[in-house]
């Protein structure tokens, strides 16, 4: 699991956002892989490719939009994650491959 901040004000920060990536799973022929979002009070889930948020709870709807954009923006990078992790290995708590 990685972490993200999302807060860019000067100001002391608040909880950061923390960001977990699923292992590559298939529905309907397509491949898919879940994104989480949490900072411990509010969480929101997504999938990608489609970089839509599909539940989300706390977040405004402005903030939905900036993690959809954020997925967006970082996709190359989400799919890779999703691709190193190796279900075996999360059920054991083991760290992903590179």
């Amino acid at each position: 699991m990685e972490d993200f901040s999302f807060n860019v004000s000067p100001e002391p920060k608040t909880e950061e956002l923390s960001l977990s990536v699923s292992s590559i799973c298939e529905r309907d022929g397509e491949k898919i892989a879940y994104v989480s979002f949490t900072d411990g009070k509010r969480s929101a889930e997504g999938e990608i490719p489609a970089c839509v948020i599909t539940k989300h709870s706390g977040f405004t709807d402005e903030e939905v939009l900036d993690l959809q954009q954020y997925m967006l923006s970082n996709l190359v990078e989400l799919k890779k994650m999703a691709s190193k992790i190796n279900v075996l290995d999360a059920f054991m708590g083991r760290a992903p491959r590179d």
